[in-house]
């Protein structure tokens, strides 16, 4: 469904991405796991066009997008949930809800999206700036899932909030699978990377450096300690990862 090949991507004269390449499948959940600053934001941005790349290709479902403006993307059916989540904060939720909604037949309704984050059903009319961190980022999801994407980007769900929080941005992203949406999130939480993801790529100062199977996050393998620099594995069976 989304594809990116030999991905190079600046910041000025800065050379952040190295050649990225990853497949997201169709109802596929993929981990974009590594550290802070090794270039996973970038990848998100690149594909949206916000930072568009200097050479590579991206796919969406087998054609080019590659110089695509952000806005022409987002209406090819691709969600992008930013790490600052950029909700309309002088705007209520049912308003933030609403101004992103669009209805495709067997797609999420508003209902749908409250009965997946019952809290938002009891602050409709709440401003956005009123919210917790944690309802934010509630609120940013439920945004971009009001549009109905095919894929969703989500950079950095879990980071900065309470473990109720990260319990229902799970069950979001399963939801989303259930309904055949694919899912590329960056994380460094192999915790929560390991509830949702199928499958992980693991990235470090740009460049992708390995694969990671369900079962290598649940009990981290030594390339994911590596890259989120979990530390080495206990002698004998290794133990599960620390929340980071």
């Amino acid at each position: 469904m989304l594809t990116l090949r030999d991905v190079h991507t600046f910041y000025g004269k800065s050379h952040i991405l190295h050649g990225v390449s990853i497949d997201v499948n169709p109802g596929e959940v993929v981990g974009l796991l590594g550290r802070n600053g090794v270039g996973k934001s970038t990848t998100m941005r690149s594909i949206m066009g916000l930072t568009p790349p200097a050479s590579g290709r991206l796919l969406w479902k087998g054609a080019p997008i590659t110089g695509w403006r952000p806005d022409r993307v987002a209406r090819a059916g691709i969600g992008y949930v930013p790490e600052d989540r950029r909700i309309f904060t002088d705007l209520t939720v049912a308003e933030n809800l609403r101004i992103a909604a669009r209805q495709l037949d067997g797609g999420l309704t508003e209902r749908d999206l409250l009965e997946l984050f019952p809290n938002l059903a009891d602050m409709l009319q709440r401003p956005a700036s009123a919210m917790s961190g944690g309802e934010q980022q509630m609120l940013a999801v439920a945004r971009t899932l009001a549009a109905n994407p095919s894929v969703v980007l989500l950079d950095e769900p879990s980071e900065g909030i309470a473990p109720l929080v990260i319990g229902k941005m799970r069950e979001a992203v399963l939801a989303m699978k259930s309904r055949g949406v694919a899912t590329l999130v960056s994380e460094q939480n192999v915790r929560f990377a390991a509830a949702i993801a199928d499958r992980a790529v693991l990235i470090e100062q740009g460049r992708v450096v390995g694969q990671a199977t369900r079962g290598e996050l649940l009990t981290p393998s030594e390339s994911v300690r590596r890259v989120l620099a979990l530390g080495a594995a206990t002698d004998g069976p290794r133990a599960a990862a620390p929340t980071i």
